[in-house]
């Protein structure tokens, strides 16, 4: 992995969760249902596009493997932490978030 790679991947892996943080809940609150249809397409499709399509989280041979899903939960668990949030009652999102990742592995493991 080069100097750029790593940069590339830890600059991406603060920006989206940081965005996100600061975005979803004034768009998602304002709008309701349509706010949260809005910020899922918007901002979850454009930081897939950037991370991986444009590939600022460079994943692939002689690189560990970094996904924007867990830069997500780290980002999200850190400013929750940081803004005196409660750890504790996160911990059945936390563990529903886990299953349902699993469970869609699994599901496009089984898939031709």
């Amino acid at each position: 992995m080069t100097t750029t790679g790593i940069i590339t991947t830890i600059a991406a892996g603060f920006i989206f969760p940081f965005v996100l943080s600061f975005v979803w809940g004034r768009i998602a609150g304002q709008g309701k249902t349509i706010g949260i249809l809005v910020c899922g397409a918007f901002i979850i499709g454009m930081g897939w596009l950037l991370n991986h399509g444009a590939g600022a989280i460079v994943q692939g041979e002689n690189a560990p493997w970094v996904d924007q899903a867990w830069a997500v939960g780290i980002g999200l668990i850190a400013n929750g932490i940081y803004n005196k949030g409660s750890f504790k009652k996160s911990v059945p999102t936390l563990f529903a978030s886990i299953a349902g990742g699993v469970l869609g592995g699994f599901i496009l493991s089984c898939l031709p």
